[in-house]
């Protein structure tokens, strides 16, 4: 349902402008920043809660959600802050053209604005799926989905009474959708009887467990965001268009991404909450099983992505330039969905066990070494965007060995968290 806003999103500033396009798909770049600081306790937060669960002690899990809450609020303050004054320079470092810097600025200032319930919404539905819950937040996001769509409608283009806001109007329909998650989770744990609750005490010792956790997970997400945004630059510097088709192809993939997510979260709640009850067995045979139904779900859309890209592109843009690079992009990644899935799942539950420093060493080395360095070599060299987009392919399948290589050796199901 998250990937779903965001095509809704996408699909209606998609008849605004190619640039509107393009601005609103390099802010997603910026969110993946952003989710930097929110890995610095969800992460650690999820290992925590779900060996808390595992355990039957479901008071120190409350009293941790607790914590965090209060914590991610302060934190998103200071992230706030810097997204409303910092987004023109960002857009301006990416080597975004003037039009797609004014119109993404206008954009991410109205999103930063609404961080704090990001932060949230993030937080209390990590915690929720490490407790085992997820078909409620399943509910919340598909009202949420709706209330999106409608108010895009509503705000983009200017109905019932309300002037036309085109891109700003997608930004706070985004932000009054977060707005909506966190209410309802709150009224879901307070009011419906929830595997967990807020218990008002903060044990800083828990505090300081989740950040031992999280740190390497917070640095490994915050070194391959900024290796997403270098490589989003090289993409940027061939065009446009070719940003736009990038932006367009990714999130036509998110779709094949969802069953890698869903999951990786499986993964990561089974394989804690089975360490918690020490089934170190069972753990580890909930990431194979995890991953085995993955594999059957990203190749199968990896094959539609193969087969229809076009028919998928024309639903957000006609610009024939744009087509023709989300095109090349998705053929190649419908191919890459199988070792996608391989490195959701297995990264999923290496994180669940809290072994977060060796996912950190794979991606930053997989994503600066065999990504980020070839594209930029390949770009100077003079060679196409198809050639960016099979480094991106191989560094993929070179990166869902060494998970599959390092879930194999299962010495992660006894990290001590």
């Amino acid at each position: 349902m998250d990937i779903l806003q965001v095509l809704i999103d996408m699909l209606m500033v998609g008849t605004i402008s190619t640039a509107a396009l393009a601005a609103v798909g390099m802010s997603m770049q910026f969110m993946m920043v952003i989710n930097v600081l929110m890995t610095l306790y969800v992460v650690g937060g999820n290992a925590l809660i779900s060996r808390f669960i595992g355990q039957g002690r479901k008071r120190r899990a409350s009293s941790l959600l607790y914590s965090l809450t209060v914590f991610a609020i302060f934190l998103s303050i200071f992230v706030s802050f810097g997204g409303y004054f910092g987004s023109d320079a960002v857009y301006e470092m990416m080597g975004a053209k003037s039009d797609v810097v004014e119109l993404g600025s206008s954009y991410f200032k109205i999103i930063s604005m609404g961080v704090v319930v990001i932060f949230i919404d993030n937080l209390l539905y990590n915690a929720l799926s490490a407790a085992g819950d997820t078909k409620n937040s399943l509910y919340i996001k598909l009202l949420s989905a709706g209330i999106n769509g409608f108010l895009n409608y509503v705000f983009i283009f200017g109905h019932f009474g309300f002037e036309a806001m085109g891109i700003e109007g997608a930004a706070i329909a985004t932000v009054i959708a977060y707005s909506f998650n966190v209410l309802a989770y709150f009224i879901l744990i307070k009011k419906l009887n929830s595997k967990l609750d807020f218990l008002p005490i903060i044990r800083v010792k828990d505090l300081k467990r989740v950040w031992s956790v999280g740190w390497s997970a917070a640095l490994d997400r915050g070194v391959s965001s900024l290796s997403f945004l270098v490589f989003v630059s090289i993409i940027t510097a061939y065009g446009t268009a070719e940003l736009a088709g990038y932006q367009v192809g990714l999130r036509i993939e998110g779709v094949a991404f969802m069953p890698g997510f869903g999951f990786s979260i499986a993964a990561m709640a089974l394989v804690g909450q089975n360490i918690g009850a020490k089934h170190f067995d069972k753990a580890y045979n909930m990431g194979v099983i995890s991953g085995r139904i993955a594999y059957v779900f990203m190749g199968s859309v990896g094959f539609v992505l193969v087969i229809f890209p076009e028919f998928l592109i024309s639903f957000f843009t006609k610009d024939a330039l744009t087509v023709a690079a989300a095109s090349k992009y998705l053929i190649l990644v419908g191919l890459a969905q199988i070792p996608l899935a391989i490195m959701f799942v297995y990264s999923g539950a290496l994180r669940g066990a809290g072994a977060t420093k060796t996912t950190l060493l794979i991606n930053v080395t997989s994503l600066w070494v065999l990504r980020v360095l070839p594209s930029y070599v390949a770009y100077d060299m003079g060679y196409g965007i198809i050639a960016i987009f099979i480094i991106m392919n191989v560094e993929t399948l070179i990166k869902g060995v060494a998970y599959w290589y390092m879930y194999q050796k299962r010495n992660w199901l006894y990290t001590k968290v």
